[in-house]
């Protein structure tokens, strides 16, 4: 699927880390993906009517406050193994009953929970093993910050019976995620071994979307513990990530200097822009 001026600008700005970069440097780098002058100077005016890019007093743009909670989140894929303790057995429930069925509500609540790796149990009942650092607490802040209401109910399900135990084991496919984590690995294996071969345009548009794949990848992970996904199978993706990152930032480097831009600091696409705008991942409320 082709990339959207929108999905591009946010994810070239969200890789800046709050700096901000000039019309002409993005206009150039829609260029290389295709995408016209008009296009991204459309794009950017209806990212700034939303409040996901504001403008600053030079005239640049930047990745406005409204959607720092989603950029940080995703910002944040090289640290997530930090954020797993291990697991004791119980889980981190989120009951939604009861509350806003507007889209825009359905949407920011399904995009808290997505990014958390929660999953329907029952109807408004959404679980997630308790096994992330900070416990039930950090978990409520930080989907209320992602855009959970402050009514939706968030607690412990210490005990739940050995019927519900194993139907919540059984909302995720432990050996799809560890096919998928192996799948990606090998391809940026690949990418890795020919980007030298690439002219240095093709070399920085096959990084940026295949970095942002896996990034994407990574932001979505449910963080399983043992013995849903085996031990080590995330982290082979995210040293493996780690490995590209600096390949692709080395690609971009003399392209974002010569537009007077700040470095990219990772590059990714189609990553953050719709979840800053408008999550659609399959879950609902």
């Amino acid at each position: 699927m082709p990339l959207a001026a929108k999905s591009l600008i946010v994810d070239l700005l969200s890789s800046l880390r709050g700096k901000a970069m000039p019309v002409r440097a993005l206009v150039a780098a829609g260029e290389l993906f295709e995408l016209s002058p008009e296009s991204m100077r459309v794009a950017l005016v209806r990212l700034c009517s939303r409040g996901t890019v504001e403008r600053n007093e030079r005239g640049q743009y930047r990745i406005a406050p409204a959607a720092q909670a989603v950029q940080e989140h995703v910002s944040a894929w090289t640290q997530i193994e930090e954020r797993v303790v291990p697991w004791r057995g119980g889980w981190i429930g989120v009951h939604t009953a009861g509350l806003a069925r507007t889209r825009a509500r359905v949407r920011r609540r399904s995009r808290a929970l997505a990014f958390l790796g929660f999953a329907a149990l029952e109807p408004h009942l959404f679980v997630r093993p308790d096994n992330l650092r900070g416990g039930v607490d950090g978990v409520r802040d930080e989907l209320r910050a992602l855009g959970l209401e402050p009514a939706a109910l968030v607690f412990v399900c210490a005990q739940l019976d050995a019927d519900a135990d194993g139907r919540a084991r059984a909302l995720w496919d432990g050996q799809a995620l560890c096919s998928g984590y192996r799948a990606t690995c090998q391809a940026l294996a690949r990418s890795a071994a020919r980007l030298e071969r690439l002219s240095m345009p093709a070399a920085m548009v096959e990084s940026f979307v295949l970095g942002g794949q896996a990034i994407r990848q990574l932001a979505l992970d449910p963080l399983l513990p043992e013995p849903i996904v085996p031990a080590g199978a995330r982290a082979a993706l995210v040293d493996a990530m780690r490995d590209y990152d600096r390949l692709g930032r080395s690609c971009w480097r003399s392209f974002m200097k010569s537009h007077g831009a700040p470095h990219l600091q990772t590059p990714r696409t189609a990553v953050a822009a719709d979840w800053a705008v408008r999550l659609d991942v399959g879950v609902t409320a």
